[in-house]
């Protein structure tokens, strides 16, 4: 039985009931869901380590990709233990704020890594489009005040959401049916009108995602126009290949968390609540295990670096 505040009509906690239908495959699927959460930590942990302790990588391209990999140790960090916690000792329960915390850090991340993957785009157009003054434009401070905006746009397009959701009541049941808490999820239990919350979840993911998304598209489109232009072979490929690895972590970011978007609010009726969950639960786990992986292999400098790292060790 449930507890209620009767001033605010909160329930003191939320059961995250983790995927409905699939309950005698919790402790099967915690086994993939383990190792991708320990390569997650391992893959970017080590990412952050080498770029930290090389000077000859403490440039902007490299500098994002500790960011980069920060946002995606802290976006993983903030669902999956809960999920394995599910899986392994039934531990349904979330308190009511535990679940408006989760909720808030799962959507700040994302949009902070979305205009991080932005900028490395606008990184990559100056870098190819205009080398000459690439160096006295992408500066240090032209990164923190990057960083900055990233980190004050996220706060006040995500804070809403805080609010919106502690305005409704929930006087009736208090059963997510998910592994983590989510804007929609936790909305749908109340017990009043949330028009509001749908409106300003479309517009937000309209005017963040949709805005990134055409900002990187139209980047990519004049990097594209640039390299073809450029009359040696070699040359083309070179600058190709600088892009590769950061338009496969895009992709990697974007389609996953647009199918779950759109299945969320539209598809729900017509995909499985199980096939959405588990495509939830990939959008937040499996970007962030492959982008070290991707850098990895694509970019020479960090191979070179973890491979003399092991040697040492």
């Amino acid at each position: 039985m449930k507890m209620l505040n009767s001033s605010t009509f909160h329930p003191d906690y939320f059961l995250l009931m983790g995927i409905p239908g699939l309950e005698e495959s919790h402790l099967l699927l915690s086994i993939p869901f383990g190792i991708m959460y320990i390569m997650d930590l391992f893959g970017n942990s080590l990412l952050i380590l080498v770029i930290g302790r090389n000077e000859t990588l403490h440039q902007p391209m490299y500098l994002f990709l500790v960011i980069l990999a920060t946002c995606d140790v802290l976006l993983s960090s903030t669902t999956v233990p809960k999920t394995l916690c599910i899986f392994w000792f039934n531990s349904h329960a979330i308190s009511f704020n535990g679940c408006i915390v989760q909720t808030f850090f799962i959507h700040f991340n994302f949009a902070t890594e979305s205009s991080i993957l932005v900028t490395m785009a606008y990184d990559r157009y100056y870098a190819i489009c205009h080398p000459l003054t690439y160096t006295s434009t992408i500066t240090g401070s032209f990164i923190r005040r990057i960083i900055i905006f990233a980190l004050l746009r996220s706060f006040c397009i995500i804070t809403p959401f805080v609010f919106l959701l502690k305005r409704l009541p929930y006087e009736g049941s208090n059963v997510i049916e998910h592994t983590y808490c989510e804007h929609m999820s936790m909305a749908r239990l109340a017990t009043a009108d949330i028009l509001v919350n749908v409106v300003y979840g479309l517009t937000m993911a309209a005017c963040v995602t949709g805005v990134d998304m055409i900002l990187i598209v139209v980047s990519y489109v004049v990097i594209i126009k640039a390299v073809l232009r450029l009359r040696s072979s070699e040359a083309r490929l070179k600058a190709f290949n600088t892009c590769v690895s950061h338009v496969c972590v895009i992709i990697l970011f974007y389609i996953p968390a647009f199918f779950s978007f759109i299945i969320h609010r539209v598809g729900h009726k017509y995909i499985s609540i199980q096939f959405h969950i588990l495509l939830a639960n990939l959008y937040v786990i499996v970007p962030p295990m492959m982008n070290p992986i991707i850098y990895g292999v694509k970019m020479r400098e960090i191979r070179q670096r973890v491979v003399a790292m092991f040697c040492r060790a």
